[in-house]
């Protein structure tokens, strides 16, 4: 069966990714799901204060989990078969790990994420980010991103 990955940073904006994909499975996809979320490194300051490095990785690994819950929420509730992967540090290099060591055929992902809205909360269709220019450029696999939809794409 056919394995997808759908990267994730909780935003509305990546839940467009899930919300495609469960628009080829109504068309006749059989797949499956590897929901990710990649997570920064520590910083100094959270390495001194926590001075635990297995206490911080416990708390990115329950913030990628808190991240992911939505997508793969929708996913199983649209009765799909759903794994999940947690990474911590570079986005699209570990991105690509999770996909060669998932077996990933194919990647969906939106445009880009949380910290790209506007100031009106509405992307630029311009605008892509850094990840998803990174996996464009990068993935051994079909790319499939997801741009939100303009106003003009609403008929208003």
């Amino acid at each position: 069966m056919f394995k997808i990955l759908i990267p994730t940073d909780g935003s509305t904006h990546a839940l467009l990714a899930a919300r495609h994909a469960l628009l080829l499975v109504s068309k006749g996809l059989h797949a499956r799901f590897v929901v990710a979320n990649v997570q920064d490194p520590a910083t100094l300051y959270e390495m001194v204060v926590a001075h635990d490095p297995e206490v911080l990785e416990k708390i990115r690994e329950a913030a990628a989990v808190d991240l992911m819950s939505q997508t793969v929420a929708l996913l199983r509730d649209g009765g799909q078969e759903v794994e999940t992967a947690v990474a911590t540090g570079d986005p699209a290099r570990l991105l690509l790990e999770i996909l060669e060591g998932h077996g990933c055929q194919a990647v969906i992902m939106a445009a880009c994420g949380a910290g790209h809205a506007g100031m009106d909360g509405v992307l630029s269709v311009a605008v892509i980010g850094t990840v998803a220019r990174d996996m464009l450029a990068l993935s051994p696999v079909p790319v499939t991103v997801v741009k939100p939809p303009s106003v003009h794409d609403s008929g208003e």
